[in-house]
């Protein structure tokens, strides 16, 4: 234990941390302790899941803000392998919860796949705390050790373990309440809460141990909090109400053909994060074949509706271009802040707490901002809130490269520029990812909706495989990274996002024309697709206000 009068700013910001941990475990035991079937005006299973996905979320963003480098670091891959790894590997936490819903809604039901899928996410965590041979410095001898199959096994079971539980266990929540009960939105919001609230301290605490400790006490950390939110969510299942069974009497036999499914899938994946090529023309093949069948379906449909198709492939498309940049955050930005910064002492993982932090305080304030112009009659449409989420994240890498400039290209950058162009990506991540999802359940058909869903998730899991081959980008030939070409691809990606942004601006006004808002109607709350609204509430990670409610 370090000597409280030595403590630097990184270690008063764990400790911080570590209160406030505190704090909400403290009132997550009040509420287990009461007795009433609701707290605070909720369900007591809101506060149940609640506290699962918070301790989810803990250990996944922890990791995440580790990883980069810890794969540069520790495993010694050059900086350019260790982006590409990192973006392959969050692109297919995206592209797994297709899987993981589809199976869920069909036979295995919402709460038996979160309880999967925790278990998986758990052994994936406790795996990543298994480190092979240290002292090693020949990156090909490092690279060869036995251990880095845990590693990738790790990965693995990761991702899968995600793709069951990230949207299923948001799913639970809305059945918790009914179509019209006037608490869903405010459920929301405390289910959003305590996603940010888990990323910011998970970050926090799983990065300060690993890079201060060892690698293996952060991921060792990230590992335990996934179990006890496993736990809470096994302790808390009387609280669920029934809600999340299977749709139908579910076989034994079938029942572990499922989880069998799953652990193939582990396999599937652990070939594919190890061969990123592969991914990308997997990507590039399923993509086109997902626009033609869309394209397809849509020349069936009349006139309105086929034009609200083309309004959401606009919108679909540019899901790349946004999380390609925002993505830098966890890969290149972070190595940039590792070896560029003047960080005062404070670990680097620790920025990447800077995300959700914003989002808790800029969510509600954009949320009720929408409404007050709403009221206005001078709201923005959807692509012009998209136009103006591409203009601040370009703006925010040339706000990042011209600050690292102005103290000249020998000096460290000030940390200052690090808040910054987290603040505007934060900002731009809050024009479009509500935005997106509310326009995607507006605007498809009742026939394509889970379809036009999976296709956006699966736009913004290319969008993090792009991330994943700028940052490659930026190491270069040799794969290092250099000061000079991270900051000149900043500043010409900020440029292109900015152009491509005045062009959506142009065209926002015809593409709301294609939209024909005048003329939608309510569906039958029986049409609701459930989860919708909620599934994806944090960008990439953090970041969807769930107030923001399609209609």
């Amino acid at each position: 234990m370090k000597d409280i009068a030595v403590w630097n700013e990184g270690d008063w910001i764990a400790a911080i941390a570590a209160v406030a941990l505190f704090a909400v475990l403290v009132i997550g035991g009040v509420i287990a302790t009461r007795k009433s079937g609701e707290f605070a005006g909720h369900p007591r299973g809101l506060f149940v899941l609640f506290y699962a996905e918070m301790w989810e979320r803990f250990s996944y963003y922890g990791m995440r803000a580790l990883l980069v480098l810890y794969l540069a670091k520790f495993w010694l891959f050059s900086d350019g392998k260790s982006n590409l790894i990192y973006g392959a590997y969050t692109s297919l936490v995206y592209i797994t919860p297709v899987l993981g819903g589809y199976l869920a809604d069909r036979w295995l039901g919402q709460r038996k796949a979160v309880l999967f899928g925790g278990v998986v996410l758990a052994l994936g965590h406790l795996f990543m705390a298994v480190e092979g041979m240290h002292g090693v410095t020949d990156p090909a001898i490092k690279q060869a050790d036995p251990a880095i199959n845990v590693f990738w096994l790790a990965l693995s079971l990761i991702i899968v373990g995600s793709g069951f539980l990230k949207a299923n266990i948001s799913v639970i929540v809305g059945q918790l309440y009914g179509m019209r009960d006037t608490r869903r939105d405010a459920a929301y919001t405390v289910f959003y809460m305590g996603i940010n609230v888990g990323a910011a301290l998970g970050t926090i605490l799983v990065g300060y141990l690993g890079e201060t400790i060892g690698w293996s006490w952060g991921f060792g950390l990230a590992g335990i909090g996934m179990v006890l939110g496993l736990i809470i969510f096994v302790l808390g299942r009387p609280a669920l109400q029934g809600n999340g069974e299977p749709p139908a009497p579910l076989a034994r036999k079938v029942e572990w053909t499922l989880y069998a499914t799953g652990a193939a899938a582990v396999a599937v994946i652990w070939f594919l994060v190890q061969y990123q090529d592969v991914i990308q023309s997997l990507l590039i093949v399923s993509g086109l074949a997902m626009l033609g069948y869309t394209l397809y379906e849509a020349f069936k449909l009349p006139k309105e509706p086929r034009e609200r198709i083309f309004a959401i492939l606009f919108l679909i498309a540019l899901n790349p271009v946004f999380w390609g940049l925002f993505e830098q955050a966890g890969g290149s930005l972070n190595l940039y802040t590792d070896k560029y910064v003047d960080k005062g002492g404070v670990p680097t993982s620790l920025f990447q707490s800077i995300n959700p932090i914003y989002i808790v305080i800029f969510g509600p304030i954009f949320a009720a901002l929408w409404q007050w112009l709403g009221r206005k009659g001078i709201e923005p449409s959807a692509p012009a809130k998209f136009g103006l989420a591409l203009l601040q994240v370009g703006l925010s890498f040339l706000v990042f490269v011209w600050g690292a400039q102005s103290v000249g290209m020998a000096a460290m950058t000030p940390v200052l520029f690090v808040f910054l162009i987290y603040l505007l990506q934060t900002t731009g991540e809050l024009c479009l990812s509500p935005v997106g999802l509310s326009a995607m359940t507006r605007l498809a058909p009742a026939t394509l909706g889970s379809f036009i869903m999976g296709a956006w998730f699966y736009m913004t899991a290319v969008g993090n495989f792009v991330a994943g081959k700028i940052g490659e980008a930026t190491g270069g030939e040799s794969g290092e990274m250099t000061k000079e070409l991270t900051l000149a691809i900043y500043s010409k990606i900020g440029w292109i996002t900015i152009g491509v942004a005045v062009v959506v601006l142009v065209l926002a006004r015809f593409v709301k024309k294609w939209m024909h808002l005048e003329t939608l109607q309510d569906r039958n709350v029986s049409d609701d697709l459930r989860g919708q609204p909620q599934a994806g509430l944090e960008a990439q990670e953090a970041g969807i206000h769930p107030s923001v409610r399609p209609h």
